[in-house]
């Protein structure tokens, strides 16, 4: 049991033996599908457990020159790379740090293809499978008019030299999807899968998660694999590594009320610290509160940045928040941290991971210098 009055606020907390017990559902699917796992680092890139996760996966896969230096250089392996776009200034650190990449379009490949080849790497292309069962036009990668992926009528025969293709069209979904966007992919371009070696499946196989059959996901991809043996079928999910693996620690520093509304003022930012909260947007979990019923006090959470917007609520709790009090919102590992900023030069939460021991270590702390060398 993690004693989170001990954790310096604001700070993000991975639980070890939670990380664990994921990873061990990620090597029955490896296992038994008999695919290859591999860490996308866009969801986490959390590198003091690079080497925990290297012994459960099977690479990790990139989406800039920055993050395949990080794979390369921490992870211990060159990754499997794709952006939607590259650049003469960026090309060459990605080629050297890389041992796949994937092109977003006929032009990219046409451009960097030659060198990548040259360079030794296995080049693949992004397909638009025109499926995807994702609601939120913001993280759904096949709306209409979409800039990822090669549509089929694009991709009548494939160009020499690509060895792969690549789909990426689900969002913390369940097996049933992947097999709608497999058939999709045999529908739109099965005559390209006998000239190909691998079909990179993209993220979103949120496998972790409790509800997620398992066994069903491991029946699809056998199948599909025994449709084409010589295919190696690789899978990048983002969230299922990390799933509720962990916390943000929040602190109450005021409470506010004004025009109906308690707010609980913390040393945190949805904006800045949980920008999903509001893109997507959802309501995070925060520990010993729940949905507010009728005649319940309610609590709205304010963040600490200057944005009008910078709050999400209501939450109710069996005793009331008051300064002092420590906040603690689940599931916070995936996504959130990467995706963080410093707007307003507000304080950047720890980063920590506690330990099947039952200790706690700090592996990260911000500060001024942090702020000041973003800027200029």
């Amino acid at each position: 049991m993690i004693d989170y009055a001990k954790i310096p606020s604001p700070c993000y907390v991975l639980d070890e033996e939670l990380l664990e017990k994921n990873l061990q559902v990620i090597d029955r699917v490896r296992r038994e599908a008999e695919v290859e796992i591999i860490v996308a680092l866009k969801a986490c890139a959390m590198w003091s457990i690079f080497p925990i996760l290297a012994r459960h996966s099977d690479g990790a896969t990139a989406s800039s020159a920055a993050e395949a230096r990080l794979v390369f250089e921490e992870y211990g392996a060159p990754a499997h790379t794709y952006a939607p776009v590259y650049t003469d200034r960026h090309i060459g650190e990605i080629l050297h740090t890389s041992s796949h990449i994937t092109f977003n379009s006929l032009a990219q490949f046409e451009r960097f293809g030659p060198r990548a080849i040259l360079s030794g790497l296995s080049c693949g292309l992004r397909i638009n499978p025109e499926y995807s069962p994702v609601e939120v036009d913001l993280y759904n990668p096949c709306v209409a008019g979409s800039r990822l992926g090669i549509r089929k009528e694009e991709l009548r025969e494939l160009p020499a030299g690509v060895e792969g293709l690549h789909f990426h069209v689900l969002c913390e979904s369940r097996p049933h999807h992947l097999k709608l966007a497999l058939e999709a992919v045999e529908r739109h371009f099965g005559h390209l899968l006998p000239q190909i070696k691998w079909l990179n499946m993209g993220g979103g196989h949120l496998m972790t998660h409790a509800d997620y059959d398992c066994d069903e996901l491991i029946a699809i991809l056998r199948e599909f694999k025994s449709r084409h043996p010589h295919l190696r079928l690789i899978l990048e999910p983002g969230s299922a590594f990390t799933w509720r693996t962990g916390s943000l620690v929040a602190t109450v520093e005021d409470i506010v009320r004004g025009g109906g509304v308690q707010t609980a003022m913390l040393d945190v930012s949805f904006a800045c610290h949980m920008p999903d909260c509001l893109e997507m947007p959802y309501k995070p979990a925060i520990v010993g509160a729940h949905d507010p019923e009728a005649g319940e006090s309610r609590w709205r959470m304010g963040g600490n940045s200057c944005l009008a917007g910078d709050y999400y609520g209501d939450w109710a709790f069996e005793s009331e928040p008051k300064v002092g009090d420590r906040i603690i919102f689940e599931d916070m590992i995936h996504y959130t941290m990467v995706k963080t900023t410093m707007f307003n030069g507000v304080h950047h939460p720890s980063i920590a991971i506690a330990r099947k021991d039952g200790t706690v270590e700090i592996v990260r702390e911000f500060g001024y210098e942090d702020y000041k060398g973003r800027m200029s």
